[in-house]
C-alpha cells in the first residue's frame, strides 16, 4: 500500500514572534537573498519585548504568517513558508516615508486615516525583504493573503516600506501604488586605505575632509572602535545617553530605550560596532552601526558636548575606515542627507508600496505620486551631476 502525504496551507496573524519561534523565523530568513540583521528574530523581538515598538508605543505587531501543515500520520510540525512583518499603526512616527499630508487630508475631510497597516522595520529606513517566503509560490500566496487582509480590516490603508525593487514590482502588480525616495550609499571597490579613497575625490572635497578630521584631532579627541563582542554595559549606557541627548536637543522623545540596546548588545554582538569619542580620558560622544560581511548600516549618534566636525568623524570617517579595513562593500548612511555626497556617498533610489481603501483618495494619491516620481527622477539627475569623484582626466 502506498501512503500519500498531503499538505494544506494555513494563515496565522501573530502578535508576538514568540508564537513563531526563533528557529522557524530565522530558518525562513536564511532562504532570503535580501535579508539583513534588522529582519532577524533577535532584532525584531528586542524591539517588541523592550516596548520600543509595541501597542503602547503605537506599533501593534500583527505579523502575517503562512504555514504548511502535513496531513500524514507522522504529524510533522507545521512549517513556516512565508511571513510579512506587519503592524497596526496609530501614527506615522518612526517610518521615514512621510505620509503626514495624506493623514491631514483625511482629517480635513472628516475621515480617519489611523489605524493603518504598515510593513516595515520600526525606526529603520533600510531596504530589505518584506515578503519573506520559501519560494515564489509561497510569496505569491502571501501577496494574495495580504490582498484579502487589506480589504477585510477596518484600516484606511496598507503601506510596505523599503522593499527591494523586485518585491516592489510584485506589489505593484497586486494593486499597490509605488513611491520612490532617495538615500545615499558609499561603495567600496576595494580601496587599499582611507588615503586611496580620498585620492578618488575632487580636490576640494578631499581638502575639506582632511580639514574636518584635523579639527577633531586638534581638539584633543581620540576615537575608540568597540566591536559588539567587546562592548560592556557601561559602553551601552553611555551610548544611550548620547542617543537620548540628540533627541533632547531636537525637543523630541527617543524611540528606543536602553533595554532595547542592551538586548541587541547581548544577543547580536557579532553585528555591532560602537565608536566612542574621548577627550582627556573621558567619553564625550558615540555612534552605533550594524554590519554584515558585506554592508555597514549607519544608525545613531550623539554627543554630550560640542566639538566641530565630531559628527562627521564618528558617523562617517571612522565607519569608512572600518569598511576599508574589513573589506565591506557598501556603507548605507541612513535616511536623507545631501551632505553625505561631499563625503563620497552617491544617491540610490528606494521604494515603498501603498494601497488606500478610499477610492477618491486613492486616485488623488496616485496623481500625487506620479508628479512626485517625476520630481525624484529630476532630483536624481541633479545629484548625479554633482558627483564628488574626480574624472579620469583631472
Amino acid at each position: 500500500m502506498i501512503n500519500k502525504t498531503t499538505t494544506k496551507t494555513s494563515t496565522r496573524i501573530v502578535s508576538s514572534l514568540s508564537e513563531v519561534g526563533q528557529a522557524a523565523w530565522d530558518g525562513l530568513l536564511a532562504l532570503q537573498a535580501d535579508a539583513n540583521p534588522f529582519l532577524s528574530f533577535t532584532f525584531l523581538h528586542a524591539l517588541h519585548e523592550s516596548g520600543s515598538a509595541s501597542e503602547k508605543s503605537g506599533w501593534q505587531p500583527q505579523y502575517l504568517t503562512l504555514w504548511e501543515e502535513s496531513c500524514d500520520p507522522s504529524c510533522t510540525p507545521p512549517q513556516l513558508i512565508a511571513a510579512l512583518p506587519l503592524y497596526v499603526k496609530f501614527h506615522s512616527y518612526g517610518e521615514y516615508v512621510f505620509d503626514w499630508a495624506w493623514a491631514d487630508a483625511y482629517q480635513r475631510n472628516g475621515l480617519e486615516y489611523y489605524p493603518k497597516l504598515l510593513s516595515a522595520i520600526p525606526f529603520t529606513p533600510v531596504t530589505g525583504g518584506r515578503l519573506l517566503a520559501r519560494d515564489d509560490q509561497a510569496r505569491a500566496a502571501l501577496i494574495e493573503v495580504l490582498r484579502s487582509l487589506r480589504k477585510d480590516t477596518q484600516t484606511s490603508s496598507t503601506h510596505i516600506l523599503y522593499p527591494p525593487v523586485a518585491q516592489a514590482e510584485a506589489l505593484q502588480q497586486a494593486g499597490f501604488m509605488l513611491r520612490s525616495g532617495v538615500q545615499f550609499h558609499w561603495l567600496n571597490p576595494g580601496y587599499r586605505d582611507f588615503t586611496a579613497f580620498l585620492d578618488t575625490l575632487e580636490r576640494k572635497k578631499r581638502k575639506n575632509i582632511l580639514a574636518e578630521r584635523r579639527k577633531v584631532a586638534d581638539a584633543g579627541v581620540r576615537l575608540r572602535r568597540v566591536r559588539g563582542t567587546d562592548a560592556t554595559e557601561a559602553d551601552w549606557i553611555f551610548f544611550h545617553r548620547c542617543y537620548a541627548q540628540t533627541y533632547a536637543e531636537h525637543h523630541s522623545t527617543p524611540y528606543l530605550n536602553l533595554d532595547f540596546f542592551l538586548r541587541i548588545g547581548s544577543s547580536m554582538p557579532q553585528n555591532i560596532l560602537l565608536i566612542v569619542a574621548e577627550r582627556d580620558g573621558r567619553p564625550i560622544a558615540s555612534s552605533l552601526l550594524i554590519h554584515t560581511d558585506q554592508t555597514l548600516y549607519g544608525r545613531y549618534w550623539g554627543a554630550l558636548e560640542f566639538v566641530p566636525c565630531l559628527h562627521f568623524e564618528t558617523a562617517y570617517y571612522q565607519p569608512l575606515e572600518f569598511c576599508i579595513e574589513q573589506k565591506i562593500a557598501c556603507f548605507e548612511g541612513g535616511a536623507q542627507g545631501e551632505h553625505k555626497m561631499a563625503r563620497g556617498f552617491l544617491p540610490q533610489k528606494t521604494w515603498s508600496a501603498h494601497w488606500l481603501a478610499h477610492p477618491a483618495f486613492a486616485d488623488a494619491v496616485a496623481n500625487f505620486l506620479e508628479r512626485e516620481a517625476d520630481g525624484i527622477d529630476s532630483y536624481m539627475d541633479e545629484l548625479n551631476d554633482r558627483n564628488p569623484f574626480r574624472s579620469a582626466s583631472s
